[in-house]
């Protein structure tokens, strides 16, 4: 879907309830939901991804809003000038913005380049991939603009492929479709190498997770890849082999890497193959839970031992299941940790604060009869950048423990 920027004065006008916070929105808020707004017959006939002015209950101006009465995020604020337009120029601005902040964080063009809010684009995914961009629109906004969007990315990085991907959970809750597209030039025929903390990741842009690559664990694979030296590593739930590579680039004695994806425990091998330390590598093929319970039974110990499962607390409705779900991970790793040894627990459930997340975490590993030390925590990477006016974008978690 395509649209054009239509005149300001053309636009529809949202205007908030008396007792809505537009205190909050001023000061950075960038959702504003159903239950916030007057929905009249008119606001409700609006159609998803319409660009509209947002006013208080006073008729002021608050800014350029896109709009899905369809979602309980009907507006998302787009920028805080009223009388902006949303055209090729505009996004142009923002993916410059962007751009100038990823090229001084890394030396190589592989990282995400849009982190929606965080970024200033709501409900925008962007991770690039060296010449190819792919891109996740997660808001109705994004897919009507999807041709103006694209030109600005294509003369701001001058990549020459952009693909889009509609797996996203956003889209469902936007009511989108699920069409995966080529956008300009072509995908890739492979997956594509990627380099990161000295270990090789073999990105599958169009058949694997999301965009084809975490870019946002960079860091705590960083981290995490300090304390692999000469131990031997178990990574749970490592797609295409996230820690446990970063582990081999750190010098690890050995790395077993545990998915559920046959596919992605080939790519983690061909990774492994092409830093040349296959050698030093191991895979086993099945369910975390069941393969950790397993590794039980055998008596294996692991000097090192990562979990970073999907996320069990997507929404605020699954919190509680998802918090007993992180804290029966932590009472099946840790005793596969020796003496001494190090126990990495991630999440990436917005769901989940720190404290509960951290909470159910050291009672899991209490249960297991193991004591722990915190050592570090970790977040997503720079190229993440949270909004602080929107905890959502701060999802990531990564605790350290010594056991």
């Amino acid at each position: 879907m395509t649209a054009s920027a239509s005149p300001v004065g053309a636009r529809p006008t949202l205007r908030l309830k008396p007792k809505a916070n537009a205190r909050a929105i001023r000061h950075g808020s960038p959702w504003v939901f159903d239950n916030e707004l007057v929905m009249d017959r008119r606001s409700k006939a609006i159609a998803p991804g319409t660009i509209a002015t947002l006013e208080d209950n006073e008729r002021k101006p608050l800014g350029t809003v896109a709009v899905n009465p369809n979602s309980r995020i009907v507006a998302r604020m787009l920028d805080r000038d009223s009388e902006a337009v949303i055209d090729t120029a505009w996004f142009a601005t923002r993916l410059s913005k962007a751009l100038s902040l990823r090229e001084r964080l890394y030396a190589g063009p592989y990282y995400r380049l849009i982190h929606a809010e965080g970024d200033g684009l709501p409900g925008l995914i962007i991770d690039r991939f060296g010449d190819t961009c792919v891109i996740q629109p997660n808001a109705a906004w994004v897919d009507t603009h999807l041709e103006a969007l694209t030109a600005a990315l294509t003369e701001v990085t001058g990549v020459s492929n952009v693909l889009k991907n509609a797996s996203g959970r956003g889209r469902t809750l936007e009511g989108l479709d699920a069409d995966d597209a080529v956008l300009v030039g072509a995908a890739p025929d492979a997956p594509i190498a990627v380099e990161m903390n000295g270990a090789t990741y073999m990105a599958d842009l169009t058949g694997g997770q999301k965009t084809g690559l975490f870019f946002d664990q960079r860091d705590n694979h960083g981290f995490v890849a300090r304390l692999a030296r000469d131990v031997n590593v178990l990574d749970v739930f490592s797609h295409v082999g996230g820690f446990g590579l970063a582990a081999l680039a750190g010098g690890a004695a050995h790395a077993t890497c545990v998915d559920g994806s046959a596919a992605a425990l080939d790519l983690a091998a061909e990774g492994a193959r092409r830093m040349g330390a296959i050698d030093r590598f191991s895979a086993r093929q099945g369910d975390a839970f069941d393969q950790l319970e397993a590794l039980q039974t055998e008596g294996a110990k692991f000097e090192l031992v990562i979990c970073d499962p999907p996320a069990f607390a997507p929404s605020k409705q699954a919190a509680d299941k998802g918090l007993r779900a992180y804290e029966r991970i932590a009472r099946l790793a840790a005793p596969l940790v020796a003496e001494d040894g190090y126990l990495v627990l991630c999440s990436c459930s917005h769901a989940a604060d720190l404290t509960s997340f951290t909470g159910a975490c050291l009672r899991g590993i209490g249960r297991s009869g193991r004591r722990a030390q915190l050592l570090h925590t970790g977040a997503a990477g720079a190229d993440h950048p949270l909004l602080p006016q929107l905890a959502e974008s701060g999802y990531l978690k990564a605790l350290v423990f010594r056991l």
